[in-house]
């Protein structure tokens, strides 16, 4: 299967878990399509101060890869800035939130695994 990216559903998710602004999100693949292993696999792309707000993950873990721009991810409570190339894993029970600290924009895929 080759997919365009012309052909890949494009949304936006206002305030996404209580954060700033408004991610952009474009699935790579649709949840249907990961074999019941994962929920999300997708690129997301946040505005100079743009965020999404804190929460945790229950029974699956998230990576985020990031692709361009500069982030702050809050993991488990720590703060980190991440460039790209940087990778942000977070746990079954562990909690991230991630901000986009710098002038440009912020892109990177997030994939959702059930554990």
């Amino acid at each position: 299967m080759i997919r365009r990216k012309e052909e890949m559903k494009t949304y936006d998710r206002p305030q996404m878990k209580g954060g700033t602004g408004k991610a952009v999100l474009t699935d790579l693949l649709d949840a249907s399509e990961m074999f019941g292993k994962g929920r999300l696999f997708s690129t997301i792309t946040l505005q100079p101060g743009d965020s999404i707000g804190g929460h945790t993950h229950e029974k699956e873990a998230e990576i985020f890869y990031i692709l361009e721009g500069e982030a702050l991810a809050v993991d488990n409570g720590q703060e980190a800035k991440l460039k790209p190339g940087d990778v942000l894993y977070t746990g079954d029970g562990d909690s991230h939130s991630i901000a986009n600290c710098g002038q440009q924009t912020l892109r990177f895929v997030a994939l959702i695994l059930y554990v």
